[in-house]
């Protein structure tokens, strides 16, 4: 509909300067003789040297006696044709006969060009509002009305309490009468909140499928404008829509684009955003009821609303959308599972265990991904080796196989990870180790991935300890292995993680006897681990920073000696990753007892398939021939 507007606008434009330009060059075409005076006409005249005069309104084109063919303008002689008569000069005329329209026409048309341009593009720079360019205020609210792709309740899977919360409110819609014979009132607003990723929005569409009442949507972002008064005007506009399409349903995307705690920004009470935000707040729960109406909001920024939001009689209910379980992930694998063939051995409990801490949104991505690698080997069903694969590249990034390495880079890097994973294993509260690599994925040049045995709802001192010492093993690595002089900066991102977890353990969970039981992170909205920008004394901020390296360096310290304390097993890791480059947590454990990793039936059928896995297709022929003869390439990219 607005292609259709804006085509028939430059239709209309170019008819308007197509008219323009045959009035006004009409009258001036370009003609074969010259313009001469009047005068010089009159003297041709009187000598007899015109044979022939025709007389066209104010122009007057003559033909001289040699046939040249010249014109002049006629400044107002009523005597022309006597004179022309009296001299014996053939002429023939037309009566010159100018429109009040033409000249209105000519006058006005330049003028209208600018006006109709001139609003065309204020139309546009207001995203096309209703109302032209003079709807800055009109809201933006779209009524959604899906009758093809309808998503429903069905469609939501692993966040049943809010689904079962938000059900209640369709059903209250549809069948009021239920909850009003006892007195109870339709809530007025529900609040969907959560980590990003985890199906907010999704949930609205779904209430939207089920509710059979009108839905409108619209963005925080959408009521903010350069223009004061703006956003107050659409959020009026807005409501006056929703009643009169009551009952209906407003939904309000990432809402805290609009809905900061006042006062917390520059301007004060003028602030525009302010404005908008008190309007929103009388509209809700002001003077006037909106009986019917019911604002659904979505937002993963609770902690930033201002508190006159949240309270009941705006914000009733505030749903809380978390991360899936493994029973809300294996529920939502199987929903995006409908729409892709399967492999008769995928389980999707075996996916959904081996992907802890994931959103819907990784969930859909890792489906999606499965089945892009799946379809790039030419497979007709996505298998579990096709999950496996979009897990490594979801989890730890894609395979960097064309990056060059030196040898020394690549055995370095196996040392490193190597003592990732030895630490990782010896330690009993840090997470099984899943895999290592030192195939280069996104910035890291190798990688030991973790995975908790079941959802994690905790963290204890003694873990986070653990977790530190799993850290920093990679540093005490390189150290035992090359020695102190000849560290590399690879240890720079375990040190920043290992800082950060150190600081939260100290500033935010009270884990530290010498700091004790204070947050001092709580009032700084954005702390990232800096403790400049905390408000505490010169000497807690230098005891705060003391204690992170005491954590640290004991972390360092007990990495160290386990390391020293396995040093044969160390050494085989290293070895085992330089000869096979990925090593899963069972390959892992085999290899730290010299033994050879086994290849499973899944392995063969990769080493068959020109598969995108983790797995290296040497592998079959490095275990099946000795390791004396197996000849050790120093390109790292010919392992492929």
């Amino acid at each position: 509909m607005g292609n259709a507007r804006n085509l028939a606008f430059w239709l209309v434009l170019l008819m308007l300067v197509v008219a323009l330009f045959n009035v006004v060059g009409g009258n001036q075409s370009s003609m074969a003789s010259d313009e001469r005076d009047y005068s010089e006409f009159m003297r041709n005249v009187e000598a007899g040297a015109v044979s022939s005069v025709y007389i066209n309104g104010e122009k007057v084109s003559y033909t001289m006696a040699d046939g040249t063919e010249l014109y002049a303008i006629n400044p107002g002689d009523a005597d022309l044709p006597t004179k022309l008569v009296d001299q014996g000069v053939s002429f023939k005329g037309k009566a010159q006969k100018q429109s009040g329209f033409q000249s209105l026409l000519i006058t006005f048309l330049p003028f209208v060009l600018i006006i109709g341009v001139w609003i065309f593009f204020m139309n546009r720079m207001q995203g096309g509002g209703k109302g032209g360019a003079m709807g800055f205020g009109k809201s933006k609210a779209k009524l959604l009305t899906e009758k093809a792709g309808r998503v429903t309740f069905d469609d939501v899977a692993g966040i049943d309490e809010a689904k079962e919360e938000l059900e209640e409110i369709v059903e209250f819609l549809r069948n009021p009468q239920k909850y009003s014979r006892l007195g109870g009132k339709i809530p007025k607003g529900a609040l969907l909140v959560g980590p990003p990723g985890t199906g907010k929005t999704l949930l609205a569409r779904a209430i939207a499928g089920e509710a059979g009442v009108p839905f409108f949507t619209i963005s925080g972002s959408d009521f903010v404008e350069m223009f004061v008064g703006v956003g107050a005007s659409r959020v009026r506009d807005m409501f006056e829509q929703a009643k009169k399409n009551a009952p209906c349903i407003v939904f309000i995307d990432e809402i805290d684009a609009v809905g900061r705690a006042r006062g917390a920004g520059y301007g004060g009470g003028n602030d525009e955003r302010e404005q908008t935000l008190n309007q929103l707040l009388v509209e809700m729960d002001g003077f006037e009821a909106n009986e019917g109406v019911i604002i659904v909001a979505a937002t993963n920024r609770r902690d930033v609303l201002d508190p006159a939001l949240l309270r009941p009689g705006r914000f009733d209910r505030q749903v809380t959308v978390p991360n899936p379980d493994i029973k809300g992930r294996e529920k939502i694998l199987g929903v995006h599972a409908r729409k892709i063939p399967l492999g008769p051995a995928v389980d999707l409990r075996i996916i959904a265990r081996g992907t802890p801490g994931f959103s819907g949104a990784d969930l859909a991505n890792l489906v999606n991904e499965a089945a892009l690698m799946a379809a790039r080997i030419g497979r007709n069903v996505v298998t579990m080796i096709d999950f496996e694969a979009a897990k490594d590249k979801v989890m730890m990034g894609a395979e960097r196989r064309s990056m060059v390495m030196t040898p020394e880079q690549k055995e370095m890097t196996a040392y490193h990870e190597a003592g990732h994973a030895i630490v990782g294993i010896t330690l009993p509260k840090c997470d099984p180790v899943y895999k290592a690599t030192i195939i280069p994925r996104g910035s890291a040049l190798g990688m030991v991935m973790s995975l908790p045995e079941m959802d994690r709802l905790n963290m204890f001192k003694d873990e986070c300890h653990q977790r530190i010492a799993m850290t920093m093993a990679g540093k005490a690595a390189e150290i035992i292995k090359y020695g102190a002089d000849q560290v590399s900066n690879g240890p720079a991102g375990d040190i920043q993680q290992a800082s950060g977890l150190a600081r939260a353990m100290i500033l935010r969970w009270g884990m530290s006897d010498k700091v004790g039981n204070i947050d001092y992170a709580e009032a700084h909205e954005g702390y990232q681990g800096n403790t400049s920008g905390l408000s505490m004394s010169a000497s807690t901020k230098e005891m705060v920073e003391q204690e992170v390296k005491d954590f640290i360096q004991a972390g360092y310290e007990r990495a160290y000696k386990i390391l020293e304390d396995n040093n044969v097993e160390f050494e085989r890791l290293a070895q085992g990753l330089l000869e096979y480059e990925t090593l899963t947590g069972d390959e892992i454990k085999r290899v730290m007892k010299g033994e050879l990793p086994q290849v499973d039936e899944a392995e063969e059928v990769a080493d068959a398939a020109p598969s995108v896995m983790a797995v290296p297709k040497t592998r079959k022929r490095k275990l099946d021939a000795p390791k004396a003869d197996t000849p050790k390439s120093d390109d790292p990219d010919t392992s492929e």
